[in-house]
């Protein structure tokens, strides 16, 4: 299902690019993620915030699609991959990653999916 690491993609590349327009329109709203360095959960409003501000930085997001397991349930798609990550925090210390993640879809329409979950996990080497 390419549609969905599309829009994977995409959101790699709007945190990259400190990008909060694409954000609010990829994120559901009642999006939530669950950080990979310390497990703190934040909604949609927060991470557009820190990301608009700029106390949220990713200098570098690589992601690996082809190894990626992509599911479809109903109106639910699921994408478990990996990434490697760089990532600047509000206090500016700066975290380094390889991690699995999830991400959680739904379609809010017909092919109109929105991000409702973002899970990472980091890999330890």
């Amino acid at each position: 299902m390419n549609t969905l690491l599309d829009l994977d993609q995409s959101f790699f590349d709007a945190l990259v690019a400190g990008d909060a327009a694409v954000l609010k329109e990829l994120l559901a709203d009642d999006f939530i993620l669950v950080g990979v360095e310390d497990g703190s959960v934040v909604g949609k409003q927060a991470v557009l915030d820190l990301v608009a501000s700029g106390s949220l930085r990713f200098p570098r997001i690589e992601s690996f699609p082809d190894e990626a397991i992509v599911r479809v349930i109903g109106n639910v798609g699921i994408v478990v991959g990996r990434t490697g990550m760089n990532f600047t925090n509000p206090d500016g210390s700066s975290f380094s990653a390889g991690s699995r993640y999830t991400h959680v879809y739904a379609a809010h329409s017909p092919g109109a999916w929105r991000l409702t979950s973002a899970q990472g996990t980091t890999i330890s080497t």
